[in-house]
């Protein structure tokens, strides 16, 4: 189980992790080697995620998330197989802890009145300038 929040964890099974070559220069070693990781999960039938949360990480996640709800993140800007793992985990982590958060809801407010004196002198003033 991989802790996300309080009230979300997820299960290791539900994240599927592909070995991919990195881009980028290297040496002879780079083109034998599968370094980078490129992380799948399946938000859309995750039982951890509540239907709010879904909607505001596939919000957030953009293009990183297929049609079927499938978040895929690549990670490539490390070396080692290792570090590269960790760092798509990490991101992952941090992206569903954003879309936990609840937004906080807008309080309507009225202009004070000394607000709406100053942007109607600016008005005249700017008339006046016409």
């Amino acid at each position: 189980m991989i802790p996300v929040t309080p009230t979300i964890a997820l299960d290791d099974a539900e994240i599927e992790e592909r070995f991919i070559r990195s881009p980028g220069p290297g040496g002879q070693k780079v083109n034998k080697t599968a370094s980078g990781v490129q992380l799948r999960f399946d938000a859309r039938h995750c039982r951890a995620l509540s239907n709010a949360v879904f909607a505001r990480l596939k919000s957030l996640a953009g293009r990183r998330m297929t049609v079927e709800g499938i978040i895929v993140i690549s990670a490539t800007s490390f070396r080692t197989q290792e570090r590269n793992r960790q760092d798509a985990l990490t991101r992952l982590v941090e992206l569903i802890r954003k879309a936990a958060v609840p937004p906080k809801p807008r309080r309507a407010t009225k202009p004070t009145k000394g607000s709406k004196e100053r942007r109607l002198d600016g008005k005249r003033k700017r008339s006046d300038v016409k």
